[in-house]
């Protein structure tokens, strides 16, 4: 698996790599002492994890997050604690503290291991195929290609299509982005999912976003400024 390592400090970079470079599994492609080469290494290499400090010394960990969508497993590894629960929060697989112990480092990369692994045994969907979605105690048949959107709503995810369904369903937003066919959904926010094949049109909004219409969608939809790259890419 391809790691990028990501640390202000040149010595914590140093002793990670030397640690990383026992593990065969891992393949180190690159490291970033800051947010902006950091954002930059995650575009241009694609790493399956990264190994990310939280304290810059103008941003955090968590503002990189925030302003990029990033596929790849997230791994703290960082001077302080007081961290931690933010850092689950937003799904982080683990959370190091510095100095590194090797023996931990070796629990990460098996936790790492195993999530890629059961991620691959879980298939896709394909885009003519027909899913059942458990909404209360009924089961309905829904054609992938006739799902609009997907929401976020609490504990459940909500899904609108085009027949005017509106379901709730107990998989989470990034089970559907890891499930859904790629090249026709896409995250458009932290909380939405569109199929742009029901793209009408998009507009440009204030400070630099944009919204999207949607067929049979009333209202339309905000798009996230870290979501704007991604959907742009999938409508060329």
């Amino acid at each position: 698996m391809k790691a990028l390592i990501v640390d202000d400090e040149e010595l914590a970079r140093s002793d990670l790599h030397a640690l990383l470079s026992n593990i065969p599994s891992i393949e180190i492609v690159g490291e970033a002492n800051d947010v902006k080469t950091a954002i930059e290494a995650i575009e241009k290499l694609n790493p399956d994890v990264v190994f990310l400090d939280i304290q810059f010394p103008r941003e955090t960990g968590f503002d990189l997050l925030e302003k990029i969508n990033i596929k790849a497993k997230i791994i703290f590894v960082t001077a302080f604690d007081k961290y931690a629960i933010r850092a689950f929060e937003i799904n982080a697989l683990d959370y190091l503290i510095k100095p590194v112990d090797p023996e931990r480092l070796a629990l990460s990369i098996e936790r790492l291991e195993n999530t890629d692994l059961s991620e691959k045994k879980q298939s896709g969907f394909n885009y003519t195929d027909s899913i059942f979605i458990e909404h209360g105690n009924n089961f309905f048949f829904v054609k992938v290609n006739s799902i609009i959107l997907i929401n976020a709503a609490a504990a459940y995810t909500e899904i609108i299509t085009s027949k005017g369904q509106k379901l709730l369903a107990h998989k989470s937003m990034k089970e559907w982005e890891s499930r859904l066919p790629q090249n026709t959904f896409v995250r458009i926010h932290r909380s939405t999912i569109i199929n742009i094949d029901f793209i009408e049109k998009m507009d440009k909004w204030f400070n630099y976003s944009f919204r999207v219409y949607l067929k049979t969608i009333d209202k339309p939809i905000s798009i996230s400024r870290r979501y704007i790259a991604a959907i742009r890419e999938r409508m060329t």
